[in-house]
């Protein structure tokens, strides 16, 4: 499996309602993820999980997504998912669209760094 494939992997279970399984099975215990613009870079498989179980609760509803495009490095070890997620908020009036782009660095198969841009 390339890490075009785990990629697209990723999203499938995203789609699917499988968060938390697709981050246990792809990302790296020294994994670093970070929201650009938002200084908040995190060290660590756990407090990264930590981060997406947070995230999670914050979810009232999942009321679908998207892949718009999925790119990989010449080298392999460097992917781009550009995708949107609708969603709504706990105490929200309302759903967003939230779309962004991750860049993922890939190590031994799984994911060693992420970034997360997004509007």
């Amino acid at each position: 499996m390339t890490n075009l494939d785990r990629a697209n992997d990723i999203y499938d279970m995203i789609a699917k309602g499988q968060l938390l399984d697709a981050f246990d099975k792809y990302y790296h215990n020294d994994v670093q993820m970070e929201d650009v613009g938002e200084n908040n870079l995190k060290h660590g498989k756990e407090a990264c999980r930590a981060h997406e179980v947070n995230f999670l609760s914050a979810v009232a509803a999942f009321n679908g997504m998207g892949v718009d495009s999925v790119t990989v490095s010449a080298d392999g070890n460097t992917t781009s998912v550009e995708c949107w997620m609708d969603l709504t908020f706990q105490g929200a009036p309302s759903n967003i669209v939230m779309k962004q782009v991750a860049v993922q660095q890939w190590q031994d198969g799984q994911i060693i760094s992420e970034k997360f841009y997004h509007k």
